[in-house]
């Protein structure tokens, strides 16, 4: 699984996507810009992922980008044009409104989503990395807020995400200085997962990928669900959710063949539900 994104998927110009078995793969696909983000790309990137999100065959997504880079963000040639023109502020509006809604298709995805970083991660491309279940990065991988660079506010739910996995005083370090965090640094901070040699990426995606895609789909879907709601629930509410998936999960084929396969001292097949 997971060898070639084209098996049932089709050819989105700015974005490749496409489901191989049980893994579907998403691309950012403008290597030429570093797999910078436009209006046009933002959407089909939204429409992929929602494409993956109610696929029943798939078990897991995989989001990357083509060549040396995961993607550097917003296009800001695209930005320059758009200030030339007098419609910053519509570009701004509709990149943002693309780029939150691709954020809550990432995050409210029923399916654990792995990026896959083969370099620079910046922007709202920090983004959508940091938003995914599971990331794993080349060492010459770096990750670059950038907006500050810029002029510009985070978006993405940047401000959302770093202080939860780095604390407010390191989200500040990075927001305010803008730093460069090369893979191995992020691998310590845990804004990564894994750190591999260039070389090795593609094999231990295709590897992680199809390690998630036997898991137990529908008990990760809930553990992405609850993960994100400790960070605005009470103790009482996050418990009452754990018992509310705890059950469902207990009306469903997946516990019962964990159970069985316990007994029976052998690795579950976890089934489809």
């Amino acid at each position: 699984m997971g060898r070639s994104p084209e098996g049932t998927g089709a050819s989105m110009e700015s974005i490749r996507a496409g489901r191989d078995g049980a893994v579907f793969t998403i691309t950012i696909n403008r290597p030429e810009r570093r797999n910078a983000l436009d209006v046009v790309s933002m959407t089909s990137l939204r429409e992929a992922l929602q494409r993956a999100s109610l696929d029943t065959a798939s078990r897991v997504v995989v989001l990357t980008g083509a060549g040396d880079s995961f993607s550097a963000g917003g296009d800001v040639s695209v930005m320059e044009e758009a200030r030339a023109a007098g419609t910053l502020p519509k570009l701004f509006h509709e990149l943002t409104a693309e780029m939150e809604h691709a954020i809550r298709e990432i995050v409210g995805m029923p399916k654990p989503v792995l990026a896959s970083l083969p370099g620079v991660a910046a922007g709202g491309g920090l983004s959508l990395a940091l938003a995914a279940d599971w990331r794993i990065a080349s060492d010459s991988a770096v990750l670059v807020p950038a907006f500050s660079q810029l002029g510009a506010v985070p978006d993405g739910g940047l401000t959302y995400f770093l202080p939860h996995y780095l604390g407010i005083g390191l989200a500040q370090q990075m927001l305010f200085s803008n730093a460069r965090i090369p893979a191995a640094r992020a691998l310590e901070l845990g804004l990564v997962h894994e750190v591999l040699a260039s070389g090795a990426l593609e094999h231990r995606r295709i590897e992680r990928a199809d390690e998630l895609a036997r898991g137990p789909t529908f008990a990760y879907g809930w553990t992405k669900r609850l993960l994100h709601s400790a960070f605005t629930e009470r103790i009482e509410g996050q418990m009452a959710l754990e018992r509310r998936g705890a059950v469902e999960a207990a009306r469903g084929p997946e516990l019962a063949e964990g159970i069985r396969a316990f007994r029976e001292k052998r690795p579950p097949k976890f089934p489809s539900q």
